[in-house]
């Protein structure tokens, strides 16, 4: 156990997500104590921040490094933000004495790298003066800062010009067959909530119908529409006809680039259903193996197998469905690196036009963090392996980087990485991970994103998660947007 002790500052959240990408056997102490001590001290000192960390053990001191920044001219947040780097890049370097770990994201814990890149690329900089600021300001490895400036490139064509009036709109169906082990989304089993499915469609289209009035008195443009999930196929036929059908009546979807349905899961799809979005012209579906393997499968708590999925995939390709996309995740429960490639080699067959490969994240609410010690998980040097080894299948499929996020609790504080063949890059999945432009969602357990890009703030605004008090809710969650919308009209 390491004894944690700040002098000047009381950054500990900070400090504890840095501290957790080396150990997770740490205190915070308020005096010294016998044994492992971390002591960072801050002192602002002629225009500059200075942060000093050392590493003791029995009284001797065994690292140190001291970092400082200038914070001449700065505002008040400016100076909160410049003191934590620095803090963060002082403990850094004596972590890295310490425990000698491959850190690939340096002091970035949560953050969204691409956004940074982005922020530089606005300024005018080079590539080369990118790098450099990412290696000198954040430590971040040469692979990753090479990630992440093709990812900003390729996004960029996406974003830019920003366009205030321009918004995307996601629609939750919070449903599932049944709700998978790792899963923290809502996903409300189909045995226990389906009698719910009908009256929830026709409270949804209530809350567009607010939408719609809403959109429409703002001056508002949908540039991209996603329904997803939960699994949005849970609905039966008729559920998803009604649905769609009032989407486009209600709101003015004449100009959307872009139309997603998370198909998500084989035990949800059939061809009927298929052939209602065919018929709506969604041009965009997601089929989520999440794994090839079922022995994985069952243990995660799908109710399917490996064949399902490939015959669900054949069959929305005989319907006409030229833009598929498949999520797998990495770090799956007693899943090793052959596993993980047979998956990658079983998807590599069906050549989805994008794949989405995530790291495992622990979420709180997921049944995989209640019982976490049920359960192996893939070990920080597996899954550095595994990634390296998705990212060589998505080359060699023809798939580029095109988006990237990064979580809490994700297995070895890596990434989640989108690949699209060219042209078939999700605009979707763009805008929501950089924030450029506001995102209104609707539905059970959705979360709105209001961008106010010239203040670089946003405001979140949260629909009720469980979905009998959103039923009875319904006029509420319209009234949360409306309400956020109106106080920032001028």
């Amino acid at each position: 156990m390491i004894g944690i002790i700040l002098k000047g500052h009381d950054y500990k959240y900070e400090v504890a997500e840095l501290l957790k990408l080396f150990t997770t056997q740490f205190k915070f102490i308020d005096g010294k104590d016998v044994g492992m001590i971390i002591e960072n001290r801050v002192v602002y000192y002629n225009d500059n921040v200075f942060a000093k960390s050392v590493y003791c053990e029995n009284y001797q001191a065994k690292f140190d490094c001291l970092d400082h920044r200038s914070i001449k001219g700065l505002s008040e947040q400016e100076i909160r933000k410049v003191t934590k780097e620095t803090i963060k890049r002082s403990m850094f370097n004596v972590l890295m004495k310490k425990f000698n770990s491959y850190v690939p994201w340096g002091i970035l814990t949560g953050i969204r790298p691409v956004k940074i890149v982005h922020n530089l690329l606005d300024k005018g900089l080079s590539d080369e003066i990118i790098r450099e600021n990412l290696k000198e300001n954040y430590f971040i490895s040469d692979e990753k800062i090479d990630l992440a400036l093709d990812i900003a490139k390729r996004e960029r064509v996406f974003i830019y010009p920003i366009d205030k009036n321009k918004i995307s709109l996601y629609v939750s169906i919070p449903f599932c067959p049944t709700r998978c082990l790792y899963c923290s989304f809502p996903a409300n089993p189909i045995k226990q909530f389906g009698h719910l499915k009908r009256e929830y469609v026709y409270k949804l289209i209530e809350e567009v119908k607010g939408l719609a009035k809403l959109l429409k008195e703002t001056n508002k443009e949908i540039e991209t529409l996603y329904i997803g999930g939960g699994t949005p196929t849970t609905l039966d036929e008729e559920e998803l006809d009604i649905l769609i059908t009032a989407l486009f009546k209600e709101l003015d979807l004449t100009k959307i680039k872009e139309f997603t349905v998370e198909a998500g899961r084989p035990d949800s799809i059939t061809r009927g259903k298929l052939e209602v979005l065919k018929r709506h012209n969604v041009g965009r579906i997601s089929i989520n193996p999440q794994t090839m393997n079922d022995e994985t499968l069952s243990k995660i708590g799908r109710d399917h197998k490996v064949s399902e999925i490939v015959d669900c995939f054949n069959m929305a390709r005989e319907l006409g469905f030229d833009n598929i996309n498949m999520d797998i995740i990495l770090g799956l429960m007693d899943e090793n690196l052959d596993m993980v490639r047979n998956t990658l080699e079983e998807i590599k067959k069906l050549s989805p036009e994008s794949l989405t490969v995530h790291t495992l994240a622990i979420k709180r609410a997921s049944s995989l963090k209640e019982n976490i010690d049920k359960y192996h998980l893939t070990q920080y040097e597996e899954m550095i392996k595994m990634i390296d080894l998705s990212m060589q299948y998505a080359h060699d499929m023809g798939l580029n980087p095109y988006y990237m996020y990064r979580q809490k609790h994700m297995l070895g504080n890596l990434e989640n990485i989108g690949y699209a063949k060219e042209g078939y890059e999700c605009i979707y999945n763009i805008q929501i991970m950089e924030e450029k432009q506001s995102n209104y969602a609707l539905g059970a357990g959705a979360i709105s994103k209001f961008v106010y890009v010239d203040e670089d703030r946003i405001e979140r605004v949260d629909n009720v998660k469980n979905v009998e008090q959103y039923i009875d809710r319904v006029d509420e969650m319209i009234n949360r947007k409306v309400e956020e919308v109106h106080k920032n009209v001028n």
